[in-house]
């Protein structure tokens, strides 16, 4: 099964609520992954925050800020399905 990803939301301490097509939200905690050298220009918080989005339908960062789906960071979508489900966060 292919899961689609219709809307991320990230928050400041480095953690993503990912909503599926199929109603399935989970969180997604992407700190383990910031040590990677891929992913280390996600340290700065406001590149994180600011370049979070869906590409290749899926929970992606826009880094070249392109829209360039060949040229984001993103995740795979099975992994992301796979987590627990979350209950929805909303921001005080």
């Amino acid at each position: 099964m292919f899961y689609k990803v219709v809307q991320v939301i990230p928050y400041e301490d480095y953690t993503v609520y990912v909503y599926f097509e199929d109603g399935k939200i989970v969180c997604y905690n992407a700190k383990n992954l910031l040590d990677k050298e891929v992913f280390k220009p996600l340290k700065d918080i406001n590149l994180f925050m600011n370049s979070c989005t869906i590409l290749n339908d899926t929970l992606a960062w826009d880094i070249s800020g392109s829209r360039d789906a060949s040229k984001c960071i993103d995740i795979d979508p099975d992994m992301l399905h796979s987590l627990e489900h979350a209950t929805e966060r909303f921001s005080a």
